[in-house]
Formats: structure tokens, sequence, C-alpha cells
């Protein structure tokens, strides 16, 4: 991680000529909120001084207890190299921590609950959470009026090319727009559906890839309207075709910087800490999934036939389970968990499984890989095996996590409490509305 000062800032914001900078933090859902000020306040910034109303923001405070301050994280400084001013000179951000008044963390703040749980790490014996994800996102054409429709960019599909694969263009411009920004690009390229794009960029430690994660969703619907389009990380925005999911892959590092799920002494290479790591993401699967899939749509993209998980289990190299584990070995051992999709506040999914997995090390837990193929048996033969399903729906998902005391300890009471709320209102709301395939379906036949 690269470290950054105060007088690194100055120098830049002279070098850079930046006029703005935007300091960026996280609502509770997941979506980037920032505060923009003139270069010129940069000492008050830098002085931890910037108060902004938090009673606006979605899960936060009332309006009673709205004042907040943004503690920016210096290693974020960054120039963004796809904003430019009219009048000239550029603009830069800031990643903030959100802090109350006297300075204490502010409990509602994402960032803060993933630090709660690295420190839990590190009091474990263990150096670092490894993280590297695999974001998927469709990229669709604008309107006259420049509003996105569900019209396809192209006729691609897994790894296809130019003429076939119409949008490579965009997808390049987004690898060097982040490789502007020093992200180490892994690859990238066309996914199984039409209009759908993976990039894969370098694992980092998890605070810092989630920072990036962020940054990444803001240059691909940046770079992609540049190009007269509109990226999407919804997870099934059409039906009948493959959606977009975010694998995780992940590992801790023990005290001396070594892979500690990598054992070359045992027969499939995992060590003990792996095994009951993934135990313990399995045990509380089905409580944090609320998180890693927070919408009504993440679960019309978990269901069969589309190679999304639906089932907790884990397996070596069988794709039909929610975990599996790359071939790789040694510094690259890794465990991936493929349920997670890019709705998902990243702060919180982290934190999510790194918890669970902490825990499985800690009560040493055990749960048996699943080698069978769970999409060609039915309830009954999964149940054999001693397979769950995660939720179905949204309802289920809030359900499943209301009940946890696991998740309302790792979040805390204030956004377990502020979540429910929120996605109760948003099943709500989708349960009531009448949707077009109702009108088709019923309004003549009855």
């Amino acid at each position: 991680m690269q470290k950054i000062s105060k007088a690194d800032i100055l120098q830049s914001i002279k070098d850079n000529d930046v006029k703005y900078i935007r300091l960026m933090f996280t609502d509770m859902l997941g979506v980037i909120k920032n505060v923009e000020v003139p270069a010129t306040k940069i000492d008050k910034v830098l002085e931890n001084q910037q108060m902004f109303d938090g009673s606006s923001i979605e899960g936060f405070v009332r309006i009673q207890e709205a004042d907040m301050f943004l503690y920016p994280d210096l290693n974020t400084w960054l120039i963004l190299s796809w904003e430019t001013l009219k009048a000239g000179g550029s603009v830069a951000r800031l990643i903030c921590d959100v802090k109350k008044p006297d300075g204490t963390p502010f409990a509602g703040d994402p960032r803060f609950v993933l630090k709660t749980q690295l420190k839990k790490m590190i009091d474990l014996g263990f150096s670092k959470f490894n993280v590297g994800v695999e974001p998927e996102f469709f990229l669709f054409k604008l309107d006259g009026d420049k509003h996105p429709e569900l019209n396809f960019t192209d006729q691609g599909g897994y790894f296809d090319l130019a003429p076939v694969d119409s949008s490579e263009d965009v997808r390049r411009d987004i690898a060097l727009e982040l490789q502007k920004l020093g992200f180490v690009i892994e690859a990238s390229h066309h996914e199984v559906a039409y209009s759908q794009h993976e990039i894969n960029f370098q694992f980092d430690n998890a605070l810092e890839a989630c920072d990036n994660i962020q940054t990444f969703k803001l240059v691909v619907k940046n770079v992609a309207r540049r190009h007269g389009y509109h990226a999407t990380f919804m997870p099934k925005p059409i039906a009948g075709i493959n959606g977009s999911g975010m694998h995780t892959n992940c590992s801790l590092a023990d005290k001396d910087g070594k892979n500690a799920f990598f054992d070359e002494t045992t027969k499939n290479k995992l060590s003990k800490v792996a095994h009951e790591f993934i135990a313990g993401i399995l045990t509380h699967a089905r409580e944090f999934c609320l998180v890693t899939n927070p919408t009504v749509n993440s679960y019309k993209r978990l269901v069969p036939g589309y190679e999304a998980p639906c089932y907790v289990s884990w397996s070596e190299a069988n794709r039909s389970t929610m975990i599996r584990i790359p071939a790789s070995r040694g510094n690259s051992t890794r465990v991936e968990v493929r349920s997670v999709d890019p709705t998902a506040n990243p702060y919180l999914a982290m934190a999510a499984i790194l918890a669970a997995g902490l825990e499985g090390i800690t009560k040493k837990l055990e749960v048996k890989p699943v080698e069978t193929n769970l999409f060609a048996l039915d309830n009954a033969g999964r149940q054999a095996l001693g397979v769950a399903n995660l939720p179905e729906d949204l309802k289920e998902a809030v359900d499943s996590f209301a009940i946890s005391a696991f998740m309302s300890e790792v979040l805390g009471k204030h956004l377990f409490g502020k979540l429910i709320d929120a996605k109760n209102k948003e099943w709500d709301h989708y349960r009531t509305y009448v949707s077009p395939w109702e009108i088709k379906e019923y309004l003549e036949k009855y």
C-alpha cells in the first residue's frame, strides 16, 4: 500500500493544478457519496475539519444528531484522470472515514465496520486479509434523451472479440483508464451474455480492495458514458440470460506474511485454517446473504441454470457450489466465494465474509466438500447431502439476517437495525408493485 503524506498531497495539488477535491465516503447501501471542496480548502480537509449533514445519508443518523466529520485517508489520494474542467485544472479525490464531532468513529460507517473485523483478525495472529474480485457488468445503449435502454451494445459471448464483440474498445478504454490510476489489470474479456463484460484487477489488502471496487465502479460508468453507453452492475437486468456476479477470492496471511491457507503436506494442499475458514463462511452464509446479495434483483440471479451458485456448499472444482478452490497453490491458494454480486456494499460484504471465516477458525468448524453436480439433484437429493439453499428472495434473506446474533455483532446494532428497516421497505415496495408480467398474464384471462 502506498504511503502518502500531507506534504505529498500539497505538492500533487501544485503539480497537477488541482482545482477541486472530492471527499468520498460510502453509505449503508454501498452508494458512493461525496462532498466537493475547492483545493484552497485543503488545509481544513487535512485537519479533519470538513463537516457534513449525516441525516440525509442512507443508514446514517437522525436529524437531531446530524453533524458528521470526514477524516480523509491520505493514502487514497488520487487524481481523477477522467474528470476535466472546462476552465482548466484537474479534480482529485480522497476516501474518508466518517466520525462523530468528538472524533470517535461513527458506527454506521461501512469502512469502520470492516476495520473492526480487520483488527479482530490481527488479534487472532493474522497479518492480512487479501481480497481479489471478479466484477461483471452490462453495457446498454442510451436513448435520444440519454436514458439507458435494455438494448445490447454487442452480440458477443464468452471470450469473443471484434467484430462480434463490438464493445471491446469500451472495455479496453476502461482498462486503460484504470491503469492510469494505478490499477494492475489481470484480465479483461467479454462474458457469457450479450453486452456483458468482466475486468479483473490485482488483489489487495481488504480495505484497499474495497476502496478499489468503489473506484472501479466510478471509472466503468464514466468511461461507458463517454462512449454513449450506460454501464450497470445490476445483477440480473434481463431474464433468461446469465446475470452479473462479483466472485470474491480471499486468503489470510499469517504473522510472517505467508499464505495461511496453503499446506503442502496435505492431499489437496489446503491447510486446516483454510478448511475452518470455509466452514465458517458456509455456517453463516444464509445469515449474511442480505449483505452480499442486498437487492430484490439479486435473487433473480441466484437461480439454477445460469452458472450462479444457489447452494450452501464448497468444492475444489465443482462450479455448482457456493465456494470453490481455484487450482493455484502456494501463495495463490485462495477461497472463491461465488455468491457475491456487485450491488453489495464491498466493505460490509468483506467484513461479513472475514468475520464468518474467523469464527470458523476460532471454533474449529468443519464442512465436507461436495463434488456432486448440485444442479442435477432435486431438493431431497441435496438435503440428503446436508446442502441448504441460499435464500430464494429478498424477504427470506431479510428474515435470515434479522434473527442472526452473529450479523448483529458484525455490523453493530446501528447498521443492523437500519439495514433491516431499509430492506423490509424495499421488499414491501416490490411485493405491492403490479408488474407488466401480471398485466399480460391476468388482465384478459380473468
